[in-house]
């Protein structure tokens, strides 16, 4: 019988249960067992795929075409294994599924509640996915904070999971924030105190209280929240603020955090061995030199629009022994003035991510063609892909009203369509080219000497792609066309063959991207930028 560990988080939203899940998982899986991670979202929505990056974070895609929370990315990069659309759980997910077995009569004639038929839907789902990965332990994340109303029945069904399962078979481990005041420098309990009486009121009762704070929680601070929740002494474990998130498994080790589990759940751990983890977390400070790139985008005021993005040229930036520092440039910006065009000459490289919309696309097609002229190292990802080809139409090719049908319908030049089997679509939720696609690259190119084979595999999520009938003209200007899929019908990746590094790609290789393994295409990027002589 599998094991679950249930993470909640109270106080408030954005404490970083994800990467306290993440760690947890890693943990035991350098223990030797067997671990798969689940995200659940509250949300009405059935998937992330609609939802505003500003407001949510970014979408993560799974190789399956799932678009999922972004902290299904961290547990992807954490754990070092692929996971599925299954591992994001919505609440919209499971109001559709009971609706749909209402409609079909599945319920013979019984008033259909919250309880059991929601709670039991939430708990066939959570068990379907651990028991198909095999796995020993799932890690379940609930979203949200403890008091929300839409997580109050999946707090239900983890509650009557406990119940089924036994205290050696289920974990609650609560995430919690300990703010301290500048002005007496004093760790507040209080929070925790009363988070971990919102949970006692739903029938839970914590076994390991997980602590945020900038600093570690001090001794005092540890004794008085682990009498007042009822959790030993041993089982309160300090996360305060470090340099990488990739510290944080070596930090809750320290304090016992896989010995603890192990007690509670009955595993047979011998030792865990972090030594290779511990070197690849080493490598994010051990920078040489610092590297300088412009991010150029509209979703410029939350980080985590880009996480995976940010992610990617950080792992990249650790292999190679360098520190990246990423400035998120508005592309509106960059539109209005001729001066924050000219800026990013101080930068050692620059990069486009995707994106949808019309609002800043110009700022980001200048961009791309500043990049072409001045010859600075470019990446351009998914929409920075077809920015990248618009910006060449217009200035390498001297069609000046090139342009995207996303952006201009009626556009003379449509260097970007709509993909074909789209033009039919009119649901949002989603229908876009979704997931991993094999992807066949030519020999004696930029992107080939990059991956070192002809054929990888890489995730997608669009609807426009370069227009094929443009080809030979961009051919004529060294632009190489070095990957595609379909069997020719898609082209993934375009070179700029006399610049020191242009590379676009329709896919977002960011999602591949692992600490010690960073994705090869963010990885020549930044080696190109560390060479770049600019700055």
């Amino acid at each position: 019988m599998p094991k679950y560990i249930f993470v909640t988080g109270g106080v408030m939203s954005g404490l970083g249960k994800g990467v306290t899940a993440a760690s947890v998982a890693k943990l035991l899986k350098l223990s030797g067992l067997k671990v798969t991670c689940i995200k659940i979202d509250p949300y009405l929505n059935v998937d992330a795929g609609t939802m505003n990056p500003i407001i949510h974070g970014e979408v993560f895609v799974t190789d399956d075409g799932g678009e999922t929370d972004m902290d299904i990315g961290t547990y992807e990069r954490f754990l070092d294994q692929n996971l599925s659309k299954h591992h994001n759980i919505t609440t919209g997910q499971i109001y559709k599924a009971v609706i749909e077995a209402e409609r079909r009569g599945d319920y013979l004639g019984k008033c259909v509640q919250i309880i059991p038929h929601v709670t039991d839907e939430i708990k066939k789902r959570i068990k379907q996915v651990v028991e198909s990965d095999g796995a020993e332990i799932g890690v379940v994340e609930c979203g949200g904070t403890v008091g929300d109303i839409e997580s109050l029945p999946f707090l239900e069904a983890m509650r009557q999971m406990r119940l089924e399962l036994g205290p050696l078979n289920s974990l609650f481990l609560h995430v919690t924030l300990a703010p301290e005041l500048e002005a007496v420098k004093e760790q507040k309990t209080k929070p925790t105190q009363h988070s971990v009486q919102e949970l006692r009121r739903i029938g839970i009762q914590p076994d390991i209280i997980v602590v945020r704070s900038k600093r570690p929680l001090a001794q005092q601070a540890r004794e008085k929240i682990s009498l007042f929740t009822s959790v030993p002494l041993e089982a309160v474990i300090s996360n305060p603020d470090v340099e990488s998130i990739y510290d944080v498994p070596e930090v809750l080790e320290k304090q016992g955090m896989t010995r603890v589990i192990a007690s509670r759940l009955n595993l047979k751990i011998e030792r865990s061995d972090l030594s290779e983890w511990i070197e690849v977390a080493e490598s994010f400070k051990k920078a040489k030199r610092m590297v300088n790139i412009a991010m150029v985008g509209k979703y410029v005021s939350l980080a985590d629009s880009y996480v995976s993005v940010n992610q990617a040229l950080l792992h990249s930036g650790a292999k190679l022994g360098a520190s990246v520092n990423i400035d998120w440039v508005d592309s509106e910006l960059i539109e209005k003035s001729e001066q924050a065009l000219n800026n990013l000459r101080s930068y050692n490289g620059i990069l486009i991510p995707g994106g949808f919309g019309k609002r800043g696309v110009e700022g980001k097609i200048k961009a791309a063609g500043y990049a072409i002229r001045e010859g600075i190292p470019y990446l351009g990802i998914c929409l920075g892909f077809q920015v990248a080809a618009i910006a060449i139409a217009r200035y390498l090719c001297g069609l000046e009203k090139a342009n995207s049908t996303e952006f201009d319908p009626d556009a003379e030049h449509a260097v970007i369509d709509l993909l074909p089997e789209q033009k039919g679509v009119k649901e949002i939720g989603a229908t876009m080219r979704l997931g991993g696609h094999d992807i066949m690259l030519k020999e004696k190119t930029l992107s080939f000497k990059l991956y070192g084979k002809k054929i990888i595999r890489e995730r997608h999520r669009h609807r426009y792609e370069i227009n094929q009938r443009y080809k030979p003209l961009f051919e004529e200007k060294n632009v190489i066309f070095s990957g595609y899929s379909d069997e020719g019908k898609r082209i993934e990746i375009l070179e700029i063959a006399n610049h020191p590094f242009f590379l676009a790609t329709q896919f977002h290789a960011e999602f591949t991207s692992r600490p010690g393994a960073p994705n090869p295409v963010y990885l020549g990027f930044i080696k190109a930028c560390i060479e770049n002589p600019h700055n």
